[in-house]
């Protein structure tokens, strides 16, 4: 089968298209015939984890060297890329009854990722679920990464009907997502921020205010709100204080250790609180998502489509910035 391997970090032109062997599906796995994956920033950080310090890891320090050891350190030890997938289900291991032939599947393989190929082996009672009737391929494989995981952050923050949600990062994946959720699942009132060339998607995923970073400060607006989701840590506690009701919470779904130990003075001093939130993944969130996508409470937007032949091109765009939605490759 085809497949994009790297077998070095660097730039999007590490990325090669090989033959590879076909897997085998175990007996506890599925083999999923992959007509859609994704490009999003975790590809990007794996392909280049190199470069990454302690200090520029977007998560606290200790957890560097572990992650570091997983992707390889000197040379990739994960040498195909793509933690997002849909496609049809071509064969199941004899374990297996929760699939079958023909079905059309949509899932995420977190770290292990290995969707960027013709052929997907992975496990029946891993995050895979049926594919939403009326999304396409590409669609629905730009949904689970951002969909699960904004859906496990917000469900930490107990948000209530009627309560003033901001979004720092609006148009990201998870940033996305969360602006969706929150109008469409939990009723919230929802100012997303983000960047001026992508004001107008933000309004289109529903948000009722939209900030253009780079023309206002949100935290100098005098406007409060219930919680601050912090998606890429880019602002700070002490700056966003202000903005916070009286009992409001500032959430980060990327952390470093500073904001560990805000997160444990905040819960014993005062009434507005840091949280840190880190996101699990199962197949019971990515069937609930099916379920919103299917009632038309929660939508796929895909920018561009490239075909597998040229990941590197997909790799580049997504890597200066220009994204906004799924970066979908056909396979």
């Amino acid at each position: 089968m085809k497949a994009i391997t790297f077998t070095q970090y660097g730039p999007p032109n590490v990325l090669q298209l090989q033959e590879v062997a076909k897997p085998a599906p175990k007996d506890n796995e599925i083999l999923v015939r992959v007509h859609a994956t994704t490009v999003g920033v975790g590809d990007i950080w794996a392909r280049n984890f190199k470069r990454f310090t302690p200090r520029t890891f977007s998560m606290p320090g200790i957890l560097w060297l572990p992650t570091r050891l997983y992707f390889g350190i000197s040379k990739p030890r994960v040498n195909m890329l793509g933690g997002e997938f849909a496609g049809e289900v071509e064969a199941v291991g004899k374990d297996v009854s929760n699939f079958s032939a023909g079905d059309q599947v949509f899932g995420y393989r977190g770290q292990n990722m290995g969707a960027n190929a013709e052929y997907l082996a992975t496990p029946a009672d891993g995050t895979v679920a049926l594919k939403p009737s009326n999304m396409s391929y590409e669609e629905a494989a730009g949904v689970p990464y951002g969909a699960i995981t904004a859906l496990n952050l917000l469900r930490k923050a107990n948000i209530q009907s009627g309560q003033k949600v901001l979004v720092n990062g609006a148009s990201g994946n998870i940033g996305s997502a969360a602006v969706q959720l929150l109008k469409n699942h939990f009723g919230a009132e929802v100012t997303g921020v983000c960047s001026t060339a992508k004001v107008d998607y933000v309004k289109s995923l529903g948000a009722d205010k939209v900030i253009d970073y780079t023309q206002a400060d949100f935290a100098q607006s005098g406007e409060t709100y219930d919680l601050i989701l912090d998606v890429m840590n880019k602002s700070s506690f002490a700056h966003v204080k202000n903005s916070l009701s009286e009992n409001g919470i500032y959430m980060l779904a990327s952390f470093k250790t500073k904001q560990l130990l805000q997160m444990l003075w905040t819960s014993i001093v005062g009434s507005k609180k840091v949280v840190c939130a880190l996101a699990s993944d199962n197949a019971e969130d990515l069937n609930f998502i099916k379920e919103l996508v299917e009632a038309g409470k929660f939508k796929a937007f895909v920018d561009k489509r490239f075909p597998m032949e040229q990941a590197a091109e997909a790799h580049a765009y997504v890597e200066a910035g220009h994204k906004k939605g799924t970066v979908a490759l056909t396979v």
